[in-house]
């Protein structure tokens, strides 16, 4: 099933819905995820260091067979890392476990390292020399685009006053219970896209009856309607599943379109 693409700030073309590979081991469960993935059609893959799986995902794709330039990955610099020849060190470990010359899309996976106390503004002077390396690695060619994860607007802009290139894109999570609305329109006015992890909250949204007629309405499921809601956001929802039927299904969004008013009982800005 052809999918399609959003046009990030820079040109470059992103598959609109991405597979998300958070809290899938290493090994088999993501080799086998990823490859199944790719088969049904998803050509946006999205990892991180953190994850400590990019290794399968990148044999995963390799193995596919699908020309590289067809394939859109996104890994991500580990929030505990900061600095600039740090950031080269680390970039250079992901290329060569997921064993390709370029990423696709790179980012700074939070503004402070998990479980630490604060806003994560005292970190700022070292993710603008995070960033300054991420600027030379876009400017070499090694990575086509760069962004950020988790950012809120006073981090975007201490970020975006001491450097040169806006990132292109921000992951948070985003979902119909919970939607960052000053976050969400502060990366709209800036035109960085917001890539929406845990669209499904988790499996939250499925834990009440809340969205189960509207879904029947559309003859989809819980899942599908709420994935196609994100994406009619004007998000790029990273979906997230380990089985076969449920990759299938979360891809399968895009032979239908959400009503404006079924838009706003889902959630609204």
């Amino acid at each position: 099933m052809k999918q399609p693409e959003i046009k990030l700030s820079n040109g470059i073309m992103i598959p609109a819905v991405g597979f998300g590979t958070w809290q899938i081991p290493d090994g088999n469960e993501a080799y086998n995820a990823v490859k199944h993935a790719l088969k049904v059609g998803y050509r946006h893959i999205d990892t991180a260091m953190a994850y400590k799986n990019e290794e399968s995902v990148g044999r995963a794709i390799k193995d596919s067979k699908i020309p590289r330039n067809e394939i859109f990955i996104t890994t991500k610099l580990p929030a505990y890392i900061k600095g600039y020849q740090e950031t080269i060190d680390a970039f250079n470990n992901s290329l060569k476990l997921l064993n390709v010359e370029y990423i696709d899309l790179y980012l700074i996976h939070a503004p402070k390292p998990w479980g630490v106390e604060g806003d994560g503004m005292d970190y700022m002077e070292a993710n603008i020399a995070t960033w300054k390396a991420f600027e030379k690695l876009y400017n070499e060619g090694l990575i086509k685009s760069i962004g950020v994860s988790n950012f809120q607007p006073m981090h975007l802009e201490a970020l975006m006053k001491e450097t040169k290139i806006v990132p292109m894109v921000n992951q948070i999570s985003v979902n119909p219970n919970f939607i960052p609305r000053e976050n969400i329109l502060f990366n709209q006015k800036h035109n960085i896209l917001i890539e929406a992890y845990s669209p499904l909250a988790t499996g939250r949204v499925f834990q009440s009856d809340r969205f189960d007629d509207m879904a029947k309405k559309y003859n989809k499921t819980v899942a599908q309607l709420l994935i196609r809601w994100s994406l009619q956001m004007g998000f790029s929802p990273l979906p997230k599943s380990v089985t076969p039927s449920r990759i299938e299904e979360n891809f399968s969004i895009f032979d239908f379109e959400i009503s404006e008013e079924d838009m706003d009982t889902i959630g609204k800005l």
